[in-house]
């Protein structure tokens, strides 16, 4: 039987680096390639800053994936920063900058959670969907600040700022949330 352990142990040190190796090489080769794509072909249109804020939610599912396996406060943080840290090695095209939103995206995602152990435990919706919310917000007030989206047109930034928010619910809430609901039916984990 599967235990989502609290606990800071080898196993889930274990766990929380292959989720970090694994996201970190889905972010550099899964979503990478597709955002660079989608973002080529949409430089004609004048909204090709749109597909920054539509793969939002995609570079934000290694911290709740993290917590739900290590239900402990960092988990989310930790599980982050490692992706963060496999997709710059690999090549990521933000290099140090991908630090910096490892951590980020980590912690403002156990917003959710945090500071009761329950919550990492319980892994609700509203808990995954409030992190998500949170991390979402963050990942657009930096990139508008680091980027300099206050360029744009008022219209393009209300785009922008829309689909953050929509792709961080839809994927790093929603799916992931679904995701670790099949988990739970098929490996029916105890919880200490």
């Amino acid at each position: 039987m599967f235990t989502r352990s609290s606990k800071w142990n080898v196993k889930s040190i274990i766990l929380i680096a292959l989720i970090g190796i694994i996201m970190g090489v889905v972010y550099t080769y899964g979503f990478n390639w597709a955002y660079n794509l989608i973002k080529l072909i949409l430089i004609p249109t004048g909204f090709a800053p749109v597909t920054d804020t539509v793969f939002t939610g995609l570079w934000l599912i290694a911290a709740p994936l993290a917590i739900y396996f290590v239900p402990a406060p960092g988990s989310g943080t930790i599980g982050e920063l490692l992706s963060a840290i496999v997709e710059m090695a690999i090549g990521g095209q933000w290099g140090a900058m991908t630090l910096i939103s490892g951590i980020l995206q980590g912690a403002t995602n156990e917003i959710g959670f945090f500071p009761k152990k329950s919550r990492y435990q319980r892994f609700s919706w509203t808990s995954v969907l409030t992190g998500a919310v949170f991390a979402g917000l963050a990942c657009f007030i930096s990139s508008y600040i680091i980027y300099g989206w206050n360029k744009f047109s008022f219209q393009l930034q209300l785009v922008m700022f829309i689909t953050n928010l929509i792709s961080s619910i839809v994927f790093d809430g929603v799916l992931v949330k679904l995701i670790t609901n099949l988990f739970d039916r098929a490996l029916k984990p105890k919880v200490d």
